[in-house]
């Protein structure tokens, strides 16, 4: 189903003290040149998955010479983020007409045999990466201007002549990032897949940081406040780019549009701007994303500058509750996240998601001292949770429901359980539940799988939240994850909320997480 919000007399407050301060704050990206390691032959196996079927060097491939039709694969060997050079020149005769080729770029090798004219999602077809291009003069050097995230190259050749064929002498790529994977020590977790599922979570995370964090560098390529938060919650036990989380936050309070609110997402160019895009649950985490920020790097002249903005998106949550105190359902409107769960429903979630939080609110004023505010929160945090227990606890299924229809989810269960509706006792029993049961209305989003860790973490049960990641993100891995994708549904591998997979992102921040989780509850020198 679409999801996308448009809001009528839109405006954009610009606070330019803010601006200036994350303009100044923006990184030099780094750049580093990688060159294609290996030409591969592409098929499908007897489950119709798309496979390599035989690889050979990169050598073979410039030793070729292409004619019309000819198609090559090429595999970079690991996920990549940047700007590709072809050098190429001819055999035969003289160059009589343009050479005409096709490339597409792919994430995964399943992107190599995808036929882009089947294409028939809604999101725009743009996103697909490739490119038609024609060269009059051989021999060149073509240096594509567009930003590609890949690891996977299809070259075909549409059209040369008669009397010359394409020969391909070197395709690399500038590689850009913010950060160097090289910057974080590796540590031994005492288990491989553990060590790998560190890995791929940093490269990940490497991929996404750029000017911004951005969400995923194939698609959107723009900076969303949800995934910002678990973003920067992994960099601090990582890269430690405290100066981009900074730069990101006053991005976000310096772009702020009607009634003080703040955009769920923004776009980078050609010049910062915020998306008409209201979502209550991210608009809320800004909370979070301040207090995560301030306990990694004590800058209390940022939280003070940053507060208000804070605050006040609690105080424009609360004027969304309904007559019995919790957030009024919204139904299908693009109003609030959790997950991309096909039909899930919203409202216990996002009653959850403001108490929770309000308990981060509660903490950015008491270090500030703002006693007329911790109050005000206090007694609100009181008031929902009591509303939350009547509106939406069934005792008879022993579980959270949601909505008119009375449903149970796992994202309504983990939410309150995060919230701390319940005592910690009492969520233990809740989490357990949840797994016997396992309600029909799933996770599917690496996002809601954060939140589901957590919640066990929460509730003491560190071994079984190791075991679940490595379920869940191990299991990604052995899908053929270089990095994490945006969407990974164990139970349907090609589902996407966009209406094809072809526009899924396979380089997605919010799954950059299992690190952070990682290094801050199973270290030796846990924090």
């Amino acid at each position: 189903m679409p999801s996308y919000s448009i809001i009528e007399n839109f405006e954009v407050h610009k606070n330019n003290r803010f601006l200036e301060i994350a303009e100044a704050l923006k990184p030099e990206l780094l750049h580093k040149e990688i060159k294609a390691e290996k030409e591969i032959m592409v098929g499908k196996d007897r489950q119709m998955r798309t496979v390599i079927t035989e690889e050979h060097p990169i050598e073979n491939l410039y030793a070729k010479s292409l004619k019309r039709d000819d198609t090559v694969f090429v595999d970079f060997g690991d996920h990549a983020v940047g700007y590709v050079t072809l050098e190429l020149s001819k055999t035969g005769s003289h160059q009589d007409a343009p050479v005409y080729f096709y490339l597409k770029f792919g994430e995964r090798l399943e992107e190599m045999t995808d036929k882009t004219a089947d294409y028939d999602g809604w999101l725009s077809r743009g996103w697909i990466q490739e490119e038609y291009i024609h060269v009059d003069v051989l021999p060149a050097k073509v240096k594509l201007p567009r930003r590609y995230s890949f690891r996977y190259m299809e070259l075909r050749v549409i059209d040369t002549s008669a009397k010359f064929q394409l020969k391909i002498d070197g395709i690399s790529c500038d590689t850009v990032s913010a950060v160097d994977m090289e910057s974080v020590k590796p540590v031994d977790f005492g288990d491989p897949l553990l060590n790998q599922i560190d890995l791929v979570s940093r490269k990940t995370l490497k991929e996404c940081m750029q000017d911004v964090f951005e969400d995923g560098p194939k698609r959107d390529r723009r900076m969303w406040l949800g995934d910002l938060r678990l973003q920067a919650r992994a960099n601090y036990y990582t890269f430690k780019n405290y100066d981009l989380a900074k730069r990101c936050m006053y991005i976000f309070a310096g772009l702020l549009f009607n009634e003080g609110k703040l955009s769920a997402c923004v776009f980078t160019e050609p010049e910062m701007e915020p998306d008409d895009t209201y979502l209550l649950d991210y608009a809320l985490f800004f909370s979070s994303v301040l207090l995560d920020y301030y306990e990694a790097t004590g800058d209390l002249e940022t939280l003070r500058d940053l507060y208000d903005v804070a605050i006040d998106q609690i105080r424009i949550a609360m004027t969304q509750l309904n007559e019995k105190n919790v957030v009024e359902d919204l139904g299908d409107a693009f109003w609030c996240f959790l997950d991309w769960g096909d039909g899930l429903n919203k409202q216990a979630g996002a009653t959850a998601v403001l108490i929770y939080c309000i308990r981060y609110g509660i903490r950015l004023t008491k270090i500030l001292d703002k006693q007329e505010d911790i109050s005000w929160l206090e007694e609100k945090q009181a008031m929902l949770k009591e509303a939350a227990v009547k509106e939406f606890w069934d005792e008879a299924l022993g579980m959270f429901v949601s909505g008119p229809d009375r449903q149970a989810s796992w994202a309504t269960q983990i939410w309150m359980i995060l919230a701390r509706v319940f005592d910690k006792e009492t969520n233990c029993k809740l989490i357990h539940h949840v797994m016997e049961v396992n309600p029909r209305i799933r996770m599917v989003t690496p996002y809601m799988y954060h939140h589901y860790i957590d919640a066990l973490i929460r509730c003491d049960e560190k071994e079984l939240a190791l075991e679940e990641m490595k379920r869940y993100w191990g299991e990604m891995i052995r899908d053929g994850a270089d990095t994490f994708w945006e969407l990974y549904n164990p139970y349907n591998r090609e589902e996407s909320p966009y209406g094809s997979s072809m526009v899924n992102s396979y380089c997605h921040a919010w799954s950059c997480t299992p690190t952070y989780f990682l290094r801050k509850f199973y270290m030796d020198n846990e924090k």
